[in-house]
């Protein structure tokens, strides 16, 4: 009782005042170490785009040797490479040394710089135009949704199943239709289906990434992690949105 009475001596002392500031303090350092975590993980993707994008641009300069490179039997090889790197670099980044998850990213987007610089050679020696309006639009579409997966009180993971099926099954129709069908229609409407399905995948993995500041441990990781996840997303919307724009202006 002497304690309570104590309490309440204090809080009638015109002194004491219980700000919004002590309690909202905890929150305001939270927010920012968020927002600083995020900036981080955009950072990196961006560093991520502009690997790509020199490599891309270096072989595109360079047709012999990117017909040695990514030409003919050689670009499934990358092919696989990618999927292959793709699968194992989580487990790179999370359970190797620090060095080791820098050069699984790395090694990540030059791949994907070796994987399509054909197309980007291609469109650059006939409308250049097109690449640049693709960039544009891919930016605006990215942004636009990971915005959305940023702010969302929604839970997006019930959506992750989905959002692997629909991979697997987009990835092999593509594929079906390069062997088999190899009809512009065809991949004018798988196109546009990839870019729909990653818009919603690039939404999830921005709330996923957010909410592994929660966990509050080795962010390091975790920001080369998230930005592996969204470069991942860009590129396909990227190369997705530059074959739709490349199609329509054809016809």
């Amino acid at each position: 009782m002497q304690c309570l009475q104590g309490i309440e001596d204090t809080m009638a002392q015109p002194e004491y005042k219980p700000t919004i500031q002590t309690r909202a303090a905890p929150r305001t350092a939270i927010d920012a170490g968020l927002r600083a975590y995020m900036l981080k993980v955009y950072n990196l993707m961006a560093l991520g785009v502009a690997a790509t994008a020199i490599v891309a641009l270096f072989m595109a300069a360079n047709p012999t040797l990117m017909v040695a490179v990514a030409g003919g039997v050689m670009k499934w090889v990358l092919f696989a490479a990618l999927l292959g790197l793709g699968w194992f670099a989580p487990r790179l980044i999370f359970s190797g040394s620090a060095a080791t998850a820098w050069l699984a990213y790395g090694a990540y987007a030059v791949l994907w710089g070796l994987l399509i610089s054909p197309m980007i050679a291609f469109y650059m020696g006939t409308n250049p135009a097109l690449v640049v309006r693709a960039l544009l639009i891919t930016a605006a579409t990215f942004g636009a949704t990971s915005l959305f997966g940023y702010v969302t009180k929604r839970d997006l993971s019930g959506f992750a199943g989905f959002f692997v099926m629909a991979s697997i099954g987009l990835l092999i129709a593509m594929l079906v239709n390069v062997f088999f069908l190899q009809s512009t229609l065809f991949s004018l409407i798988t196109s546009s289906l990839v870019v729909l399905v990653f818009a919603g995948i690039t939404a999830w993995e921005t709330q996923s990434i957010k909410e592994m500041y929660a966990e509050g441990d080795d962010m390091s990781r975790h920001a080369i992690f998230g930005a592996f996840m969204l470069y991942g997303s860009f590129i396909t919307l990227f190369i997705h949105i530059l074959n739709i724009l490349g199609i329509m202006n054809n016809d």
